[in-house]
């Protein structure tokens, strides 16, 4: 018998996970030997290189399994009064975590704050028309076609060009914080990382790009004081990991793109394949990373729950906001989010009370679409480790509805006209 090397041993397991991803690792172990029958391997050789190498199945749902909840953490050196005087933190319960609550009277329509996102990572839509220099790479706003200021990317030359620009010398300037570790020709190892999440449509792992990318650039860049206040930033969105999400559903979760995309992440901002990209990502990482900063962010565990975080608290057109974040979901929101400074500042959010808000009530948005079913707005909220909605109109709903009726969400609800409004100011309807 002979007892394979752990490279070999890792590349068949791989194999084997990506065509049987449900299998556990007993049967894996079983389907590995019947297909290499030479091999000695122990199922607990077995379980740790699958563990190592992030394709472990979550555990499944039911009745013996524990509820998880989304983690909420206070950051007590935020100025709230910088966004509204009007409305001040409060933490509830672990259930619950933290939310945003009325000092004052709100009368309705009154605008509460406006809000510039932490990072950006725009609907594709969007996204697709920065690649293609026609709008702004930091502020998402529309380049005016003849218009003097538009400024485009320092490092872009005809070797290594970068499409992204500029709405003027100020977005340039602010680019800073993100675009150097995301440029094509600063750091073309985040190229394919990029692609990837552009090809699945993964909001999540381009938003989490931006915010490593900040976080990264704060401290090589010696902005202290910016790194202090962005890490608590991070550390204090609501975080339920990829793992944690599939308890509840009854469904496997896909070890083998997290896998992948595990491997695009490490190679764009640790260990780039070749040695001309990390000749390149080495002028931008001169010194040596912090190791609570190094461990939260690029160990397999840390990854996902970071792409638990991106995946709870970003905006529904992209941006994650560090007020916005601490919004709770209401079936019945008092709350809307708009984008209304769309020529200037599109990714700008401004916070609107939708119906009046007394001193002592919570500001409340929906995370779902609300013209939805009863059935359609709990599922969406369970597949998100909420928890099922007990809310008053929910649970008044609830009465007519048998647990087997189909589900039909309208086409156009609050978020969909929000979608079309929007599209509609970026002249794209």
């Amino acid at each position: 018998n002979v007892v394979p090397s752990s490279d070999e041993l890792k590349l068949a397991l791989r194999s084997l996970r990506e065509e049987n991803p449900t299998l556990g690792i007993a049967k894996t172990q079983a389907l590995l030997l019947s297909a290499n029958p030479s091999w000695t391997v122990s199922e607990k050789r077995v379980r740790k290189v699958l563990q190592s190498e992030g394709l472990t199945l979550a555990p499944s749902g039911g009745a013996s399994a524990k509820k998880i909840w989304p983690s909420s953490k206070m950051n007590d050196k935020l100025d709230i009064g910088q966004f509204s005087k009007k409305i001040e933190v409060r933490y509830f319960d672990k259930a619950k975590g933290k939310g945003l609550i009325a000092k004052e009277d709100i009368g309705e329509r009154e605008i509460i704050w406006k809000e510039d996102p932490f990072i950006i990572a725009p609907e594709w839509e969007i996204y697709d028309l920065q690649m293609s220099s026609q709008h702004c790479g930091q502020c998402t706003s529309r380049l005016a076609p003849d218009s003097s200021l538009v400024t485009p990317c320092a490092s872009s030359t005809s070797a290594t060009p970068c499409s992204f620009r500029y709405c003027n010398r100020l977005c340039l300037k602010r680019s800073r914080f993100t675009h150097p570790l995301l440029c094509p020709a600063q750091n073309p190892a985040s190229v394919p990382l990029l692609v990837f999440a552009r090809k699945n449509e993964w909001q999540a792992v381009h938003a989490l790009a931006q915010c490593t990318s900040r976080i990264l650039l704060d401290q090589q860049q010696g902005r202290d004081g910016d790194l202090q206040s962005d890490w608590e930033v991070v550390k204090g969105l609501a975080m339920l990991g990829m793992q944690e999400r599939f308890v509840d559903t009854g469904r496997e979760p896909d070890q083998v793109t997290w896998n992948k995309c595990y491997q695009l992440y490490f190679q764009a901002f640790r260990e780039p394949k070749s040695v001309a990209d990390q000749k390149k990502l080495a002028r931008i990482m001169k010194k040596p990373l912090d190791p609570e900063i190094e461990k939260y962010l690029f160990e397999y565990d840390a990854f996902l729950h970071g792409l638990g975080r991106m995946s709870l608290n970003l905006e529904t057109h992209g941006g994650l906001y560090t007020l916005h974040s601490y919004l709770n979901h209401s079936c019945t929101p008092n709350t809307s989010i708009r984008h209304i400074d769309r020529r200037t500042a599109l990714s700008r959010i401004t916070v609107i009370a939708s119906s009046s808000i007394l001193a002592g009530e919570e500001l409340l948005i929906t995370y779902v679409n609300p013209e939805a079913s009863v059935n359609e707005r709990r599922k969406g909220l369970l597949e998100w480790g909420f928890g099922e909605c007990r809310c008053q109109r929910c649970v008044e709903e609830a009465k007519f509805v048998k647990p087997n009726d189909s589900v039909e969400t309208l086409a156009m609800g609050v978020d969909g006209d929000l979608e079309r409004e929007l599209k509609a100011g970026l002249g794209l309807m």
